[in-house]
This record gives C-alpha cells, sequence and structure tokens, in this order.
C-alpha cells in the first residue's frame, strides 16, 4: 500500500485520468474530491462491498435457476 500525505487543496494523480483531491479536513474526518471517467465506477468501500454481495446472489440465482432447466 502507499500511502502520501496531503494537505487540503492537495492532489495524488492515478494514471493520466484519475484526480484524488483533499477537499477538506476536518478533526479525524477527511473530505475527497474524486475525478474519474464515467467508465470507471468509483464507490465507498461499503457500498463496494454491497455490489459484490448482489452479484454473488445474481450468480447464485442464475446458476439454480440454469439447473432446474435441465
Amino acid at each position: 500500500m502507499l500511502v502520501l500525505s496531503r494537505q487540503r487543496d492537495e492532489s495524488i494523480f492515478i494514471g493520466d485520468n484519475i484526480k484524488i483531491t483533499v477537499v477538506d479536513i476536518r478533526g479525524d474526518k477527511v473530505r475527497l474530491g474524486i475525478e474519474a471517467p464515467t467508465e470507471i465506477p468509483v464507490h465507498r468501500q461499503e457500498v463496494y462491498e454491497a455490489i459484490q454481495r448482489e452479484h454473488q446472489r445474481g450468480a447464485a440465482v442464475g446458476v439454480k435457476a440454469e439447473s432446474s432447466i435441465k
């Protein structure tokens, strides 16, 4: 894991087209602004994990449906 220190209004780039900027710092919370192409999904970790669980459930349902057709 790469660990960087940034102050408010400072940015980092990931590749050529993703920019992450420290927008605000309040106590123990940091607000980040993320600029990325629309084809690259950007999610908070808990949202990403929920999406992955839904995909796994959908795949399991698809396997059950396929086996009942045979």
